[in-house]
Order: C-alpha cells, then structure tokens, then sequence
C-alpha cells in the first residue's frame, strides 16, 4: 500500500522523537517576562530547530549562566541533549567584574551568550536607529516610549510583533554597533548588543 508523504514525515517525527533526536535549542534569560515574552513570539522554523525551550529565571550574571549548566547537564543525563544553549542577559549594575566572569564561566561550559549593556532595551531601539551613546535604563524607557509613541512597556508580550517588520534594520545596526565597540575594553562598550546573533540563529540567517 502507497503511503502519502503527510503519513511519511509524521512517521519520521515520531522516529525523532521515539530516539531522541529533536533538534532542541534552549534559551535561559534573565528577565523572568521581558526577554521570554519577545522569544516566544518568534515563530516555529523547522528548517533550524524542532523545539526552542525558553526559561525566564530571575537570575543575572554568574548564578544566570550557572542556572544554564545544570539545565544543559540535566538534558545530557536524560539523553535529551541540547543543539545548543543560550544565556540572554544585561550588564544593568552589576560590576565589569561580575560580568565579565559570567561571559568566561558560559565561554567555558561551550554556552553562548546574547548580551546587553546595558539593557536588553538597547535591541528594540535598534529597530528604528542607530545609536551609539552610552544611556541609562531610565533613558531607554523614555526613548523607546517616543519612539513607540506610546509608553513603554517593560513585560509586553506585543513587542515581537510591533518590531518585526524593523528587524532587518535591527540586526544591521546592532551588528554595526557590535564592530564599533567590540574592540574596546568591556567597561566602555556602553552600549552595545549581541542580541542579534541569537534573532539571527532563530530565523536561520
């Protein structure tokens, strides 16, 4: 009997599945809404992954990163290893110091980081324009509320939606924002976002 190929590629699922062998990808943010909530909105792309599992977490810097380790060991234990892993956090006023261990520490445990300084608010302003002055998250709130036109939001779960018509132009001046500061000492790089690389995984750039 011919079998139709909805039939075959259900079947190969549940092979996939039945052999744990989902490509899973996991992301751990800081935020425990912000980030998680703009993550979620992405949507599925089966051509990269099978399944992306966000965790927002409450934790920041090292304890973030530490947080990761025992979820990416957890998976390997269980046979369910992930494709890779994902911290997403913000410099916000923790020391150089602190950060700077928390970039080593996920460097060291093959963990790649979307990082911000100093906030992950930097991301969404880049889908307007090009910035390149150090600002406060005071300031980014008010930006982003002239920008939006309309207040600023911390937890929204709206925002994917409202940017992603920007984020080409994101991606691009992040990426410009990224070769600008990069070669400078951590503690002036202010601002500066490696958002993108984690937007670009997603969407299969």
């Amino acid at each position: 009997m011919k079998r139709d190929k909805s039939y075959r590629s259900s079947n190969k699922l549940t092979r996939r599945e039945n052999t744990l062998e989902m490509r899973r990808i996991l992301i751990v943010c800081e935020g425990e809404k912000t980030e998680p909530n703009y993550f979620k909105s992405f949507p599925a792309n089966p051509e990269v992954y099978d399944h992306i599992d966000i965790r927002g977490t409450g934790y920041n810097t090292v304890s973030l990163v530490k947080k990761a380790i025992k979820l990416k060991d957890g998976a390997l234990r269980k046979n369910a290893p992930y494709i890779e892993v994902w911290c997403v956090f913000d410099k916000d006023n923790f020391s150089i110091e602190q950060f700077q261990n928390a970039l080593d520490l996920a460097n060291k445990n093959k963990i790649r980081c979307a990082y911000s300084i100093e906030a992950f608010e930097i991301w969404y302003m880049l889908h307007f324009n090009f910035y390149h002055t150090a600002l406060s998250r005071t300031q980014y709130k008010e930006k982003l509320s002239e920008l939006l036109e309309k207040p600023y939001q911390k937890n929204a779960e709206y925002m994917y939606q409202l940017l992603k018509k920007r984020q080409e132009t994101a991606i691009k001046n992040a990426k410009k924002l990224f070769y600008l500061q990069s070669n400078q000492q951590l503690s002036n790089q202010n601002p500066i976002t490696t958002v993108f690389e984690l937007v670009e995984r997603i969407v299969g750039i």
